[in-house]
């Protein structure tokens, strides 16, 4: 694998972390009168706060379609605030899915394809593309997301993984997610799940040109060692 190679695929997984879409069903939830639902815009804006104060988290990736630029079918591992990940990844390339293996530790990416040791790159190969440190970052990741969103309304109470969670649909723009997501643009919709007892995201969607894709979060804080392989 050369060094550009698995650089590109690494953007393909980091691109995806937070570059989610709606469930295709949207169902399941129990939908309540509109006077019972809690006001979206409240939910949102606590949950922006409640998210700027994760340190860790566990995320699942399912993509589906032909979103450009990005060749994720599946991924998940556990994400810091300072940037740091594991985990795997499936992509496609050229029809073929490819499993990888991948550890991100400061400026330095270890990737491991199908065959073969890991290699060492440096972060920077995919950082014109992608900056992993953004996903959890106060000022540039989903808190950030959630602070511009607007026209949030409250859609009907659905459970995430068993918890008690409000479905709120909203709108943000390419702008908002540059830090997570280059190069999208314009305006975006978006469905948003947030835990009832403590406002945490536990998944989020953005409709995006050719394809859907759904990320969802847990295991909040919990302790995480991550080292070079």
């Amino acid at each position: 694998m050369s060094r550009l190679r698995p650089a590109l695929v690494l953007s393909a997984v980091l691109f995806a972390l937070v570059a989610c879409t709606p469930d295709k069903a949207g169902s399941g939830g129990s939908t309540a009168p509109t006077a019972t639902l809690p006001a979206g815009d409240t939910l949102v804006k606590d949950s922006a706060v409640a998210m700027r104060e994760i340190k860790t988290a566990q995320f699942l990736i399912t993509a589906d379609g032909e979103v450009a630029g990005l060749s994720l079918r599946r991924a998940e591992g556990t994400l810091t605030k300072e940037g740091n990940a594991k985990g795997t990844a499936q992509v496609d390339q050229a029809g073929t899915a490819v499993e990888l293996e991948f550890v991100i530790i400061g400026d330095k990416i270890h990737l491991k394809g199908p065959t073969g040791g890991f290699q060492t790159l440096p972060l920077t190969l995919a950082a014109t593309v992608y900056d992993p440190s953004a996903i959890l970052d106060p000022d540039r990741g989903i808190a950030k997301v959630l602070g511009s969103a607007t026209g949030a309304t409250t859609e009907a109470s659905e459970p995430v993984d068993g918890k008690d969670a409000w479905r709120v649909a909203v709108t943000t723009t390419g702008t908002d997610l540059a830090g997570l997501i280059p190069g999208v643009t314009g305006s975006i919709p978006a469905k948003l799940w947030i835990a009832d007892a403590d406002k945490r995201l536990l998944k989020a969607a953005f409709t995006l040109s050719g394809g859907t894709a759904t990320v969802t979060f847990k295991e909040f804080d919990a302790p995480v060692k991550i080292s070079a392989p």
